[in-house]
This record gives C-alpha cells, structure tokens and sequence, in this order.
C-alpha cells in the first residue's frame, strides 16, 4: 500500500513500496498524490507479472519515435530518417496501447494505395519493428515487439514483392572504351572521372567510400588504406576496415597522392561524381543505356573471383559479411570454371589490368592533375 505524509509546507508526498520498487514524489493535493501513487502501483503489478513495464496512457507511436531518435544518437542514414517521419505522419497519432495488427493492416494499405511496392512497404515495417524492439528491450515497456515483423511477413500473401531484383549489369570493355573517349574530349572536366573509374574497378570500393578515403589513412609499405564508416546492414559508424590494394589500384593511388600528407585522395562530392557518370552515359551517341556507377562494383566483385580470389579475401576487398550478401555480385558463369583454372583474369577491364595480365595495357593508369571538385 502507498503512504502519505503531509509536509510542514502544507503539500503531499507519496511513497511507493512493491515489488522491489521503490518511488517517492511531492504533490499540492493528497489527491494528486494518491491519483499517482495508484498508477505507480499498477505500473509496479504489471512489471511483476510479466517483466515489463505499461505503456503510459497517452504515450503515442510519434511519441515512442522521437524518444528512439532522441536516445539512438548514432547517425541515421537519409533512407532511415525520411522513413521515421512518413511512419509519425501515417501512424504517429495512433496511441501506444492501441498499436495492433489492425492499425498496421490499414497502414500496409495506404501505402499501396500511394503507390509504394513491397520492397519498401518491407523497409518500413523493419524501421518500425527496430523501434518497438528498443522499446520492449531496452526501455522495458510492455509492447508487441514481434507486430510488425508479423506484418511484414504477411507481405507475401498480398501478393507483393519483398525482395529487390539484383543487377546484374556489368559493363562492358567496349562502354568503358567509349566514355573515356568523351571524357578525353572534356578539356573542362574537373573531376578526373577515368581515374575515378578505374580506380573503382580495381578496388570494388562504392562511390561513396572512394569519396571519403584520405591520404593519413593510406599505409604506403603495407599498400593498404583504412575505408572509413564502411557500409554495413547493421552500424556503419565506426566500421573502419583496412584493405588490401591490388597493384592496379596502388599504381594509381600513388599518383594522386605523390608529395601529399593529408586530406581527401578523391576530393569530390559523390554525388558530383554520380551525374558526371550518368551525364557521360546520356551524351553518347548512341547513349548507354541503364549503367550506373555502382555496376563498376559488380564488374570489378565478379573479376576478383574470376582472377583466383576466394570469399574470405574478396569479402576483404569489397567488405560484405557474408556469402549470402556477396554472391549476388559474383556474376560467375561456366566458362569462367574452365578459365580460372588455365589463367586467373584481371580485375580490371582491358587496357587497365593488373600488372602482369598479358591481355591488359600495363602502361601506367592515365591519371588527371589534382583539382577541386564541382
């Protein structure tokens, strides 16, 4: 039972023994008091039955949100954050206690309705489900932390596609050839986009981590360079890994930061980078057609496999955790079975091979002056 006791300034305290816990607060009224002290002491029944604390009456899914990104400060992606605040527009009034498979059902349809596909109707139940897991397992409250998982698995019976179709463009030496002539033709470019290229397809890097490589992190007697806050499906903060470079990738390398100490190897907006590559593709004639910069990341996986490489030393170089998250760039086809075993390929496309490829140029990689990015 609670105990009030009235203080020499005239207001109430109350006190709240059960279960092990233990609460105390000061109040103007001893009804004020005693309204707390009973909802303290349900709070208190609820957590000994079962473990977990009640979600407060008012608290709504807005409110459960903000708490999550007010508490998990590690940085959020733009995907993520932009996804948290459709879900406080769609949902964010529904109250705490009230959130059931009902609530997510109408959701689900809203959402196909606005024309979003499984893929990211998929997305947004995992958001949701990562918070209603941080509130049941480190806030301890009493919520259905398995609800949207449910909901989420019950995508395939509506018929949707949960899972994006994987890529598998590649492209080709004849491509690579022909932007690169229009970009020798760019007497005004800034951004050395061939070396940029060519340095992607000897590494597997993503546009990104190319990006954001600095010089104090190259190791010149080791050949290796830190990629800092690697891509990572769970915390990329903080994910630095050292990797290898091959010696197409270190011959190029070792030009651009010749008589440098510090700052930025690439220092280019990525996003720069990426119009200058899809612009590059547009302006030929013909145009090429659904190539991206990213596909330089799926040619360069599948070479390293087709030159020799085994998982554990391309999972390295391209920084995927496991073989189910890797396989989809390998790309391998028969005929590369035979052909790795008479001759491991390059990881390279023609004319920029690894050193000792007979097939490649193994003239130097064509590197531009350094300059500032657009």
């Amino acid at each position: 039972m609670p105990t009030f006791s009235q203080l020499p300034s005239g207001k109430w305290r109350a006190q709240v023994r059960k279960a092990g816990l233990y609460r105390a607060a000061t109040f103007t009224t001893k009804r004020e008091a005693r309204d707390w002290a009973t909802t303290i002491e349900a709070q208190a029944n609820h957590v000994a039955a079962g473990g977990f604390a009640p979600v407060p009456k008012a608290s709504t899914v807005k409110d459960l949100i903000e708490a999550y990104q007010k508490e998990v400060t590690k940085a959020q992606g733009k995907t993520k954050a932009a996804t948290l605040e459709m879900l406080k527009r769609n949902i964010g009034a529904v109250k705490l206690a009230g959130l059931n498979s009902v609530v997510l059902r109408d959701f689900i349809d809203r959402r196909q309705k606005d024309g979003a596909g499984g893929v990211t109707i998929a997305g947004d139940l995992s958001f949701l489900s990562t918070i209603l897991k941080w509130a049941r397992h480190s806030r301890n409250l009493d919520v259905p932390d398995r609800l949207a998982l449910d909901a989420r698995a019950g995508l395939k019976y509506r018929g949707l596609n949960t899972r994006s179709n994987e890529r598998e463009r590649e492209p080709t030496d004849e491509e690579l050839r022909r932007i690169f002539e229009h970009w020798n033709t760019k007497t005004r470019q800034k951004i050395p986009m061939e070396t940029l290229v060519r340095f992607a397809l000897a590494t597997g890097m993503r546009q990104a981590e190319i990006c954001r490589i600095q010089v104090e992190d190259v190791d010149r007697d080791r050949q290796t360079v830190i990629i800092r806050d690697r891509k990572d499906p769970n915390d990329k903060a903080g994910n630095d890994q050292t990797v290898p470079l091959l010696p197409d990738a270190w011959a190029i390398l070792c030009k651009v930061i010749e008589g440098r100490t510090e700052g930025f190897v690439f220092p280019y907006k990525e996003s720069s980078v990426s119009a200058s590559f899809t612009r590059a593709c547009k302006d030929l004639r013909p145009p090429i057609i659904d190539l991206h910069f990213h596909d330089l990341r799926h040619r360069a996986t599948a070479q390293f496999f087709r030159m020799g490489l085994g998982i554990p030393q391309v999972s390295l170089l391209t920084g995927h955790k496991t073989w189910t998250m890797l396989k989809r760039y390998t790309a391998i086809k028969p005929e590369d079975v035979h052909a790795a075993i008479r001759k491991p390929a390059s990881p390279a496309p023609d004319h920029a091979g690894q050193k000792g490829d007979d097939r490649g140029d193994t003239s130097a990689p064509t590197v531009w002056p350094h300059t500032t990015g657009e």
